[in-house]
């Protein structure tokens, strides 16, 4: 039964947790302690989501030793003799309290909750911070001037807030630090939350800035770029993914070397840990001029650093995130955009004061830092983890399966579709399984070259480049010779077979792209071709002439695409008899070889289902999964090209 205090605790976390406005990636640390024990957040867990396992309980009495004790004047010996007495302390040991634990427990008020919104950090990242601080706040706050965290930081707090109860006859529920954020304590969570909203709203009295920026279209020009850059920052230490997003606020950072020196260093231990403490800027240039500086800036980035870039603005395209996954992407863009705000804040109090070298290369170095890194990365993985894969016709039935297999093994997974309504629905149940991966809805009409170009577009935009398309959107419309109108035979045909050129033409382009850049990385086309692609079907001429001429389509693409390292394939499934395509009692294909007359005395749906699976050797359909094992082998092999896989369960064998 958790107590009612843990229950408030719980709530104010999720409330700041989840407002963008006090907390991006994650950040900060709330508690709450009686005379015996300390709840604190733990190490890994978003305040967003926090449950009572979210909280690392601890000893007080133990925890006071801190305080008092005599630590190495070594500071990395000394930092690991405190973690080592911070894990003594704590109760519940599978769990790593917060850095800033000792803070908590300094702080005389039953609640804290420590943040870093955006509004307080304009003003504590700027230049003028202190004596701001001194005329907004008065004797209600304590400044902290930048200490490199820690327990140095903890003394620095604890000797302030010990002069400001000797001056003042109470402890500070209020204390600001510089380049950092702001605690806030009370005995009661109401009081807390009236305490941030004057804060706040005395700051935004006096800083008009950092408000919504107007999202702006990303230049069609990212498929030219995005993937190739992909590919430079992917041969160091894996496959990257990036993702970019551009509005006002961005374009005015990109738009010169003046402007965006203004966001070229980091303002808090955050930004380091996402973003790391160095970003580079590309002018907008020629195509080729734009790659050949940025393939340049990379190199010697990592050259100098060790490591690759996590931060690209470039002119008039907008910022670039370079993540080891995606969802490591969405936090990169969150957080830089953030100190952009900041900047634009802290020209109300004097302008933007950035960390300096030493206090950047602390936070690089430092071991608790690290640990939030590493947490951050994710431990997922997969057979496709971390590329991005397009499935056509993904909103429901076989495409959905396919791609929900996949999704599991740690793919971006773009599902494109013509139902916006199924779509967007796949899409979000989709999301909720995801780990590090992500999933995006795309609206598209594959029989359109202009949606298709969008769908690239989009595929870019969110996670930089291409690597599997498998074209599996489908049509069937069952008739023999005197039933089958023209229409119908050119509907079935166009979807079936002309489709699979425009989508080979549309995602070749940026697999032949990340070639030039990568030319030992392997793309993969593969068509979800059919069982009809490898003998003709009775009255289903149109569909199996499709699906025969997607083999040739496929063999003769193989052919051109070869000296690019991108593989096409096509899978030849059996019959998936719990789909909707054979299934739905009002169109589905049992229905229509009843009406048809395909199965010679059939009399219901049943006779027809019967007579399919006694085709069928091993007595069972072929699901989703059947056919996603083998688009999983083609990826992962390296030397089969051109080839129609059959997966029928021996229906249709090869010659």
């Amino acid at each position: 039964m958790i107590n009612d205090n843990i229950k408030q605790l719980i709530e104010i976390s999720r409330k700041y947790g989840s407002d963008d406005r006090y907390v991006i990636a994650g950040g900060g640390n709330t508690s709450y302690k009686d005379d015996e024990k300390l709840w604190v957040k733990a190490s890994g867990h978003a305040l967003a989501t926090i449950t009572e396992d979210g909280f690392a309980i601890l000893d007080r009495k133990k925890l006071n030793v801190i305080s008092e004790k005599k630590y190495s004047s070594d500071a990395a010996k000394r930092e690991e003799e405190v973690k080592n007495d911070l894990a003594a302390a704590c109760i519940t040991k599978d769990r790593r309290p917060s850095v800033e634990t000792s803070m908590h427990n300094a702080i005389g008020y039953a609640f804290i909750v420590h943040l870093h919104p955006t509004m307080v950090n304009g003003l504590m990242c700027s230049k003028n911070a202190e004596s701001e601080t001194k005329q907004l706040f008065g004797n209600e706050a304590v400044y902290i001037p930048y200490t490199d965290p820690g327990y140095v930081l903890f003394k620095e707090v604890e000797t302030r807030i010990n002069t400001h109860r000797k001056k003042t006859g109470k402890h500070p529920s209020i204390i600001l630090l510089q380049n950092h954020g702001i605690f806030v304590g009370a005995d009661t969570t109401k009081e807390i939350e009236t305490i941030y909203k004057q804060v706040i709203g005395k700051i935004e009295k006096k800083a008009a800035a950092g408000r919504t920026a107007k999202d702006e279209k990303i230049c069609d020009c990212v498929q030219e770029i995005i993937p190739a850059i992909r590919m430079m920052v992917s041969k160091y230490d894996g496959l990257k993914t990036l993702k970019v997003r551009n509005n006002s606020r961005i374009r005015k950072f990109a738009s010169s070397e003046k402007e965006f020196a203004k966001i070229a260093a980091p303002f808090t231990p955050d930004v380091i840990v996402y973003c790391k403490s160095k970003y580079i800027r590309l002018a907008n240039t020629s195509k080729d001029d734009l790659l050949k500086k940025a393939q340049k800036e990379i190199d010697n980035y990592v050259k100098k650093n060790g490591y690759t870039p996590k931060v690209l603005v470039i002119e008039d395209i907008g910022l670039v995130a370079i993540g080891d996954n995606a969802a490591g992407c969405d936090i990169i863009l969150d957080v830089y955009e953030d100190l952009m705000k900041v900047t634009e804040i802290a020209q109300s109090f004097g302008g933007e004061h950035p960390m300096t070298k030493k206090q950047i290369d602390f936070i690089d170095h430092w071991e608790v830092e690290n640990y939030r890194r590493k947490v951050s990365a994710g431990n997922a993985s997969g057979r496709v983890e971390n590329k991005t894969i397009i499935v056509t016709g993904a909103a429901q039935g076989f495409g959905e399966g396919i791609a929900e297999c996949l999704l599991k093994e740690g793919a971006n997974i773009v599902v494109a579709d013509l139902n916006e309504t199924a779509g967007h629905a796949t899409a979000e149940r989709f999301l909720s399984r995801c780990k590090t991966n992500r999933v995006l809805f795309v609206k598209t009409n594959v029989a359109d070259t202009a949606s298709l170009r969008n769908l690239i577009h989009e595929t870019v935009c969110n996670f930089g480049g291409l690597d599997v398309f498998i074209s599996n959107a489908g049509v069937l419309r069952a008739g023999g010779l005197e039933d089958m109108t023209p229409e119908d035979f050119e509907f079935v045909t166009k979807i079936n077979y002309n489709a699979y050129f425009y989508c080979t033409q549309a995602a070749s382009r940026v697999m032949k792209l990340q070639n030039e850049y990568a030319p030992e990385y392997y793309g993969d086309i593969i068509q979800i071709n059919s069982k009809s692609g490898l003998r003709g079907s009775k009255a289903n001429f149109a569909y199996a002439g499709g699906k025969f001429g997607g083999v040739g389509l496929t063999q003769s693409f193989a052919l051109e695409l070869a000296p690019f390292r991108i593989k096409v394939n096509s899978v030849c499934p059996g019959n998936f008899y719990e789909g909707p395509l054979w299934s739905n009692p009002e169109n589905g294909l049992f229905k229509q070889y009843l009406e048809a007359g395909k199965v010679p005395g059939a009399k219901t749906i049943g006779d027809v289902r019967k007579f399919y699976m006694n085709q069928v050797p091993m007595r069972k359909g072929t699901g989703p999964e059947d056919v996603a094992k083998a688009v999983l082998y083609l990826i992962d092999q390296t030397c089969e090209t051109g080839q129609a896989i059959p997966v029928t369960g021996g229906q249709v064998m090869l010659n």
